[in-house]
């Protein structure tokens, strides 16, 4: 039997022409066919940002820092015990190994002293910042014009090693004593010495609300967004701390970016809500591309609260002369060319 090649013509029932696609399609031109409906996605809600905060924030039982305390401490006892133990053998047995494994376990042991040494100055430098910011509240308040002269000359002490800040910090030790009253010396103390500082901070946010944006958006994998937007928030407030005068360690960095989440989840600031929205999205942003899109501008969005929060942490003085960046500026210039605006031509 021939194999029969061509096309094959189904007779349709209504009106016996064989045009394969029903009397319906027969009747309808595709320009008269009724449009495929979208599906209603959801809103986005910068779920990973709002995990890491929760992570960040959440502080263990007593029970649970003992527990960690002890095992850190059972840990630590049985290396030395084990490491000692191995030297004293060593010594016994072959003098010379043993007096190289001693040498070895002193340099190691100052490494750590070293390492403890630079923890304990960064949490001191973090404090001394925190002192200051305290100070110039009080001196504001109280309007004492003495109280603000000498949170200035702490100011010029904590930046007296920077360079660049040179020609400012002779500006204001210069105009210092033409002040009387504490609004307009710390006034003069923002624009002279804390605008530079404030635009390489916000250079540091933007940077960091970047990242998680393009990550959250371009990575599907699970929990990359989360672990993204934990180091990228780590980094930017560490680097802020930095900026200010902070050089915040691992401890003081962990302990600085423990109490910014906390106070944003108190406030409720790691949330999406209409004003958050609408500072990204300009009106149609979010309609106009994808969800993991509007994922990743308003993860980007929620870094970028968390930035600004982390500056008045660590500002040794608070926002006064200067206005406090705002979320809509930082992310409209984070992003700009990142994602589609919905904007023809």
């Amino acid at each position: 039997m021939a194999e029969r090649r061509g096309p094959v013509v189904i007779e349709d029932e209504a009106d016996g022409t064989g045009t394969g696609t029903g009397a319906g399609a027969a009747r309808m031109s595709p320009a008269e066919a009724p449009p495929v409906p979208d599906p209603v996605a959801e809103a986005p809600t910068g779920q990973a940002m709002r995990t890491m905060a929760a992570l960040t924030a959440r502080r263990p039982s007593a029970l649970g820092r003992w527990f960690w305390r002890l095992l850190g401490a059972l840990v630590a006892f049985g290396a030395s015990v084990a490491a000692w133990a191995t030297v004293d053998a060593l010594l016994a047995a072959n003098p010379i190994l043993g007096w190289i494994a001693l040498g070895l376990l002193g340099a190691f042991l100052a490494v750590v002293l070293a390492i403890v040494l630079r923890e304990w100055a960064a949490l001191a430098r973090l404090g001394r910042l925190d002192h200051l910011h305290r100070a110039a509240e009080a001196a504001l308040s109280a309007g004492d014009l003495t109280a603000a002269r000498g949170v200035v000359d702490k100011l010029l002490a904590l930046y007296a090693a920077r360079a660049p800040l040179a020609a400012p910090m002779e500006r204001v030790a210069d105009r210092r004593d033409d002040m009387f009253d504490a609004g307009g010396l710390f006034d003069l103390a923002e624009a002279e010495l804390l605008a530079p500082l404030d635009l390489a901070a916000r250079a540091e946010v933007e940077a960091a609300a970047r990242q998680v944006a393009a990550v959250t958006a371009l990575v599907p994998l699970a929990l990359a967004d989360v672990a993204t937007a934990l180091s990228a928030n780590l980094r930017m407030i560490r680097r802020i701390a930095e900026i200010y005068g902070g050089r915040g360690g691992t401890l003081g960095s962990w302990r600085l970016t423990r109490a910014v989440m906390t106070h944003l989840v108190a406030t409720g600031a790691v949330a999406v809500g209409d004003d958050l929205i609408h500072s990204v999205a300009g009106g149609s942003l979010l309609t106009r591309v994808s969800r993991r899109f509007g994922e990743g501008v308003v993860n980007g969005a929620l870094t970028a609260r968390v930035g600004v929060a982390a500056m008045e942490v660590c500002r040794p003085l608070p926002f006064r002369a200067r206005p406090r960046p705002s979320v809509s500026g930082i992310i409209g210039r984070a992003l700009t060319g990142l994602f589609p605006t919905g904007r023809e031509g």
